[in-house]
């Protein structure tokens, strides 16, 4: 295909503003597929991906229109995947910012807005869902202008649903997006931006060629992770996998490859061949890491081979998922899981429940910390159980985030007061028209719970909330055990900030009250730093009238038959077990007092 027909593009745009419904307009007009193999959500394969409404795997498409070849990538919408959307921004030369005109400017599509322009892409602005009574073109028009500095005239009004509109999308792709720029024939770089595992085929890439071609059964390099293999497949996607002799210079497509695991093929890598290999990587490559963790135990022990096996499948389509194995004294054998963020950690754990039919306990998640020793050695630790000796420590450093929230101003009082709440601290504050910008950093481990939750609730759902790693930084941390019947349990353990342990304490020991059911003696639940209790809450023993027989005679024989119960409940509170059930490992997502 000659270079200059080529139009490579993707959607960028918040959960639910009509990514998936554009895409699937684009493919019923272009005729790419037939109105008979049409569905909704075409591009969304993964069943939670339509029942939630969000895209969780990027797709690309090739499109045919008018003798130009356009190369769609419908991109994840969440912050947890921002890492995949700017892989994808890399791999294009225009973007569609699709906007709802009933809701407005979000958080996320901010983000991916600064990514774009950060990647120096040509921006389509388009206000979709104008067919809906609740529709504001106007003031979401205003919005647009004011943040992309474009005219009004140049945004697209459409509805993705009826299609109106769409056909002029199309024309304003091939009239304002740039052809892919001519690369060097000498060398062949080929940019990852997806790749997943197929049972049957090996790990498949998807990427774009900025330089060179890559030909069939060429011997391929990647230069980040120094995996060698062999590209037994190349094609290109409509949106089924159409196989090709050739990827030329400025196309997107696929590569099957005889690599085993994608952890070979990390997102944001660069392809090269042996035959023209390449002298330096494309840039914007990083490892993606990890920075919320959970332990999810099988309900059973019975099971935990079976988790075991089932997480390992997953982790080969997923190289952002990490794991080792955890035992608990309380809940047996299990996994601690690292993931990208709590959207990340929801779809993850529901997999594991359908696909593989598992019964999980999940415990609390929580974020890593960087422990220095006084003897100057840094440890990274994962979970508060693994925190060593307090006396050996000399500080802990804590991962903080830098946050912005958009939401109409009428919130900003209560949404100013929850992030002061959360130990954070509010940077700067702007207005988009209508709408205001709260930038703010954070530390992570406050934001894990019910943040999101309770900004919704403030701003009667109107809030967004975006966030990015910043850095770690040293804070009075200590950790926050909780003993049940005098036995500490390991995986309610969680790292606090010192302020706030005594109140979350007497908060937690209070819902893990209402949680244990009641035992035949009492049981203790309390709350410790270093061994110090500093809250406690009573469950009391189921009583029974012991007494109910004896009638008349000396009140003495009472109490005979009462001491002798009393030394039974203290013999049994020595020697039984308290069951403690699945809802308590995860009291700490539901801190709010509801």
């Amino acid at each position: 295909m000659d270079q200059t027909r080529i139009r490579n593009f993707c959607i960028i745009a918040h959960i639910d503003h009509g990514k998936s419904t554009l895409a699937d307009r684009l493919l019923e007009i272009t005729g790419t597929v037939s109105r008979r193999e049409m569905k909704d959500q075409l591009l969304d394969k993964m069943d939670l991906e339509r029942e939630k409404g969000i895209t969780i795997k990027l797709a690309p498409v090739r499109m045919k229109y008018k003798d130009y070849e356009l190369n769609l990538i419908d991109t994840p919408g969440h912050v947890d995947f921002s890492y995949e959307v700017s892989r994808s921004l890399a791999a294009c030369e225009g973007a569609l910012l699709v906007v709802d005109a009933t809701q407005g400017i979000q958080a996320q599509t901010l983000a991916n807005v600064y990514l774009a322009i950060a990647a120096d892409l040509t921006i389509i602005p388009v206000l979709n869902k104008i067919d809906l009574p609740a529709a504001d073109a106007d003031r979401v028009g205003a919005e647009i202008v004011s943040l992309l500095g474009c005219k009004p005239e140049e945004i697209l009004h459409i509805s993705a649903k009826t299609g109106q509109g769409v056909e002029a999308v199309l024309d304003r792709i091939i009239e304002d997006v740039p052809a892919p720029v001519p690369g060097s024939h000498n060398e062949t770089r080929a940019l990852i931006f997806d790749s997943y595992f197929d049972d049957y085929r090996g790990v498949i890439l998807y990427v774009r060629v900025v330089d060179g071609g890559l030909n069939k059964n060429d011997p391929i390099h990647m230069m980040a992770s120094g995996a060698d293999g062999l590209a037994l497949e190349v094609g290109s996607l409509t949106p089924n996998l159409t196989p090709g002799n050739k990827l030329m210079a400025g196309e997107i497509g696929y590569v099957v490859t005889n690599l085993k695991t994608s952890r070979e093929a990390h997102v944001g890598d660069t392809v090269t061949t042996s035959k023209t290999p390449a002298r330096l990587p494309l840039p914007g490559y990083k490892e993606v890491l990890p920075f919320v963790y959970a332990g999810f135990f099988p309900e059973s022990n019975e099971d935990y081979q079976s988790l075991k096996d089932a997480v390992a499948k997953l982790s080969l389509n997923d190289s952002a998922l990490q794991f080792t194995p955890e035992n608990s004294p309380v809940l047996g054998f299990g996994i601690r899981i690292g993931f990208l963020g709590l959207l990340h950690l929801e779809i993850v754990r529901e997999r594991l429940e359908r696909e593989y039919g598992l019964e999980l306990v999940v415990t609390n998640p929580s974020t890593d910390y960087h422990v220095v020793l006084n003897s100057q050695e840094e440890l990274d630790i994962k979970s508060a159980a693994d925190l060593p000796d307090p006396t050996m420590i000399k500080e802990i450093r804590e991962p903080w985030i830098k946050g912005e929230i958009i939401l109409p101003k009428q919130y900003i009082g209560p949404v100013m007061q929850l992030i002061a709440e959360k130990r954070g601290r509010q940077s700067n504050l702007s207005y988009v028209e209508d709408q205001a910008l709260i930038s703010f950093e954070a530390p992570l481990a406050n934001l894990l719970t019910d943040f999101y939750d309770q900004l919704k609730s403030l701003t009667s759902g109107y809030g967004s909330f975006n966030y990015e790693l910043s850095d770690y930084r040293a804070e009075d941390l200590v950790r926050l055990d909780f003993l049940v019947a005098n036995e500490k349990v390991d995986a309610l353990s969680i790292m606090v900030h010192r302020s706030e342990a005594l109140s979350l304490g007497r908060e937690t020991v209070a819902k893990l009250k209402d949680i244990i059911p009641r035992q035949n003696f009492k049981v203790a639940i309390q709350a410790a730093i270093n061994g110090k209790i500093i809250a406690r809450e009573d469950i009391s023993a189921f009583r029974k009238d012991v007494t109910i027989g004896l009638y008349g005679g000396d009140v003495t024989r009472k109490r005979k038959v009462l001491e002798k119960q009393k030394r039974g409940k203290r013999r049994l509170k020595r020697f039984g077990k308290v069951d403690i059930p699945a809802e308590a490992f995860f009291v700490m997502m539901r801190r709010s007092n509801d």
